[in-house]
């Protein structure tokens, strides 16, 4: 049968698109604060950081000029890519082997990427390291409004955070959740035992907490990536102040010969890799549109 991977390929249109829906879906912010389109590069928005203010004016009085202060912020580029080894024998395999290996490539490449969105914009991270990356202007772990968590008073910790980003002038209209805080909450108890939120179950599915629109991942706290634990529990803001967008799509290709990731010739090991990449745009309006919830 003709063989599917060759040395330039295209991913089938279904499985193309499946990348970027399940990129989505491991992503806190994604489900917070949808997606912007973006041309390539970086991009300048204008912040109102001094709102103008209506005047009264008596009759037959001179009017005064309306102050009003904009700041640019910018919307960087940050490319992430997955290279994955195969054997090169799946090449020489039916179309329906070679198909399976582009739903494998679909499927694990677009939870990473969709993880990646969350610890690039909330911890400025490399995934792979787990180290804060230089190429990560800003992230959402810079806001400085915090609250802590005392004891196990998880909502009272959120009632807090949103309580800082009504102060700083905003509308807390999302709360993104580790696991530990939408598990803590769901499984809180009043004084007789009783659950005091049961609609939340265990805590994996929350959509909606107090009003506030809420997506639940371990990406907030990033425990399975950062080397130094970040003691983040959820953040809490006005979610729009967080721009993202794809800038360029989702896109494969083959490749055949050389070191591509640095861990040896694939001729020699008788393996292709098969390489996956996108570039969000990613930029925080105003870090004081958010406040932290963190461990004591």
């Amino acid at each position: 049968m003709a063989a599917l991977i060759t040395s330039d390929f295209q991913i089938p249109n279904n499985i193309a698109e499946g990348i970027f829906k399940k990129a989505q879906t491991g992503s806190t912010i994604e489900q917070l604060s949808g997606a912007r389109p973006q041309k390539f590069g970086q991009e300048t928005n204008w912040v109102l950081t001094s709102a103008p203010k209506a005047e009264v004016v008596g009759e037959s009085s001179q009017k005064s000029p309306t102050p009003a202060t904009y700041a640019p912020k910018l919307v960087k580029p940050v490319k992430l890519q997955v290279t994955m080894r195969f054997s090169q024998e799946v090449q020489w395999a039916d179309e329906d082997v070679q198909i399976g290996v582009l739903q494998d490539l679909s499927e694990n490449a677009g939870i990473a990427l969709g993880r990646a969105l969350d610890l690039i914009g909330i911890h400025k991270l490399n995934p792979l390291t787990g180290t804060v990356s230089s190429l990560v202007a800003e992230g959402l772990i810079d806001a400085t409004s915090s609250a802590e968590l005392s004891g196990t008073a998880y909502d009272k910790a959120v009632e807090a955070a949103a309580g800082l980003v009504l102060g700083n002038g905003y509308a807390p209209t999302g709360v993104a959740m580790d696991t530990a805080l939408s598990f803590g909450l769901a499984t809180m108890r009043d004084t007789t035992g009783r659950r005091m939120y049961p609609e939340l179950g265990y805590g994996v599915g929350i959509t909606n907490f107090e009003g506030m629109k809420a997506a639940v991942s371990d990406t907030v706290s990033a425990k399975n990536e950062a080397t130094t634990a970040t003691k983040l529990l959820g953040i809490v803001g006005q979610f729009d102040a967080f721009r993202w967008g794809v800038q360029r799509s989702v896109s494969a290709h083959l490749i055949e010969f050389g070191d591509p990731d640095g861990i040896g010739d694939l001729q020699r090991m008788n393996q292709i890799a098969l390489r996956a990449e996108v570039v969000y745009g990613v930029g925080i309006m105003d870090l004081g549109a958010f406040a932290k919830i963190v461990k004591a």
